[in-house]
């Protein structure tokens, strides 16, 4: 018994409860049993004779007066074994629209549902070898049609939302943009009270699709539109996959913009979500949420919080967690080593190598400017021998620190050298002496404003007069 027929049979077994069966009864109950012994006889010939098992497959579907349980099964295993074993499609999609007329009335609907579910995501998934998109499409034209026929609306919004999963990971653009709008107008005509809960999730399902849509097309402008949709959404309760999808490419997005820390919230929700749903993009994820923490230049150790803590250790994360060892020590050599030694697990991802660069230039930043405190004079080869780079981009990292007031100095571009502004401190105390100068000033102006009101009204001075207040000031 397979999976699905596991699935079927569960709690389906009689039960006595002491019953008294007619002669007639039991001839149906006879027959069935020999039903049941043809279905798994042609079942076990699958792999050995699987021309024979077809045969003796429709040998069950044929003898039904009316379409029946065995029937379905056995056209369901027709169409796998067409599928799968034997690298028919075609002959396959004929014996699945067969299967689909007896989802009205000769099965349960969630026995259908799951069968149909089974059979798309064998067909989706390329488990039957490479399968022309034309012949894709058509085992979901028939689906829709059939769903449509029997007004099952549920499972005509999921089938779509299969086939359109299914398009972008064959990166169908066209199809998938048509079926978007498909699935927007099909949504958009819910409009109960009652079922608002629902629409919003499948709002959320359709957003998750459009804005990976957006990601690897690179229109940048949309993926925001439908990142600020998704975010305006209230009413949903959306599958944790679902909203890591969106957050990772929120995430994508403001590191697109340089907003390192909102891609950094981003990514971490994105994280949380699919370890969450159990879903292994979460480690891709966590790499991105490392590499956004390490550009906003923050202290904190990603892998601090509770969420993360228990995947410091992996080994696809461990080359993650010594790069953040070492740029929160500012070793700038260690970080390129951990880069170079662990190509495959940071390198290899096209994301992670776009920022590597902009992570490298704040690291050395950093390691720049540490180095330069003792000097007063440096040479830019030597400072690029240091950094491991060339000279030129050795003096565009101190022109920038120059310009943004980190470093004061200048670059002299005939002798290729830095000279830096020790009179700085000295600078500070001159100033820090003219301050003091004018508070004194400040008060002698003021001390002298008190006297000369004293001796021009000598009530000021109290009863004892101008003389004693003199006298006092004297001492």
């Amino acid at each position: 018994m397979d999976e699905d027929d596991a699935d079927y049979m569960q709690g389906s077994e009689d039960e006595d409860y002491n019953f008294d069966y007619s002669d007639n009864e039991d001839a149906n109950e006879s027959g069935s049993v020999d039903v049941e012994n043809m279905y798994y006889k042609a079942k076990s010939k699958k792999e050995e004779q699987p021309e024979e098992a077809l045969k003796e497959f429709r040998a069950i579907i044929d003898q039904e007066a009316e379409k029946g349980d065995w029937g379905f099964k056995a056209l369901k295993q027709s169409t796998k074994l067409l599928f799968l074993g034997l690298r028919r499609p075609n002959d396959a999609l004929k014996t699945y629209t067969e299967l689909l007329t007896y989802t009205k009335s000769a099965v349960t609907r969630n026995y259908s549902e799951k069968t149909i579910n089974g059979i798309l995501d064998y067909v989706g998934g390329g488990k039957g070898g490479a399968v022309e998109v034309d012949v894709l499409e058509k085992f979901y034209q028939v689906t829709k049609k059939a769903l449509e026929e029997a007004k099952n609306e549920r499972l005509s919004v999921k089938t779509n939302l299969k086939l359109a999963k299914l398009w972008l990971d064959r990166k169908e653009y066209g199809r998938l943009s048509k079926l978007i709008r498909d699935l927007h107008s099909a949504t958009a005509a819910t409009s109960d009270t009652d079922d608002q809960s629902q629409r919003g999730t499948q709002l959320l399902e359709i957003y998750a699709l459009e804005i990976q849509m957006y990601n690897e097309t690179r229109n940048f402008k949309k993926l925001k539109e439908i990142y600020n949709a998704s975010n305006a959404v209230r009413s949903a309760i959306p599958h944790p996959r679902i909203m890591g999808v969106i957050k990772e490419c929120g995430g994508k997005m403001w590191m697109g913009e340089r907003q390192w820390n909102r891609a950094s919230e981003d990514f971490f929700e994105s994280f949380r979500n699919y370890d969450e749903a159990g879903s292994p993009q979460r480690i891709q994820v966590l790499k991105y949420l490392v590499l956004a923490n390490m550009l906003t230049g923050s202290e904190v150790n990603p892998f601090d919080s509770q969420e993360t803590k228990p995947y410091k250790t992996k080994p696809e994360i461990k080359a993650m967690t010594d790069l953040v060892d070492a740029y929160q020590r500012r070793e700038v050599h260690s970080a390129e080593k951990i880069l170079q030694d662990n190509r495959s697990t940071i390198m290899d991802d096209g994301f992670i190598r776009a920022y590597i660069g902009e992570l490298l230039r704040s690291l050395r930043t950093q390691y720049l400017i540490d180095l330069i405190k003792p000097y007063t004079r440096l040479e830019l080869s030597f400072l690029g021998k240091q950094l491991n780079i060339e000279t030129e981009e050795v003096e565009e990292l101190l022109i920038g620190l120059i310009l943004e007031g980190k470093v004061e100095g200048r670059i002299d571009q005939v002798g290729m050298r830095l000279e830096l502004d020790r009179n700085l401190e000295k600078k500070r105390y001159a100033a820090l002496n003219k301050w003091t100068e004018a508070l004194e000033l400040v008060h002698s102006a003021v001390v002298g404003k008190t006297a000369t009101v004293g001796r021009s009204d000598p009530s000021v001075l109290g009863p004892e007069g101008f003389g004693v207040r003199e006298e006092r000031w004297n001492i």
